[in-house]
């Protein structure tokens, strides 16, 4: 049975396209993004050296554990910190999913 986690992505807003490109050219086959507002402080801008704009998208992928690096490490090249989507993403592990068709290994 295959093992599952979820990538968020949470970038500036009207980013969200090209790191769900960049997941999809890693094999994702989708996702979905959610508009959110961030909050930031000073401090934070003066450590990191990036402004906190508050429109945010944050952006839902789940991939098998088997491609998740692939995916986050292409995310990280397209919208990463240092880019203009000022972007960080992270992954969880997933316990249980339904709703997801079994490979073509499992259905045979």
């Amino acid at each position: 049975m295959e093992k599952f986690k979820l990538i968020y992505a949470i970038v500036n807003s009207g980013y969200s396209e090209i790191v769900m490109d960049a997941a999809r050219d890693e094999g994702a086959k989708g996702g979905t993004i959610i508009h959110a507002r961030g909050t930031g402080t000073k401090e934070m801008e003066q450590k990191y050296g990036v402004i906190i704009t508050p429109n945010k998208e944050m952006i839902m992928i789940l991939v098998t554990e088997e491609i998740c690096d692939k995916v986050l490490s292409a995310i990280y090249k397209v919208a990463g910190l240092g880019s203009k989507s000022q972007g960080i993403a992270f992954a969880l592990p997933v316990d249980d999913v339904v709703g997801i068709h079994p490979s073509k290994k499992e259905a045979k």
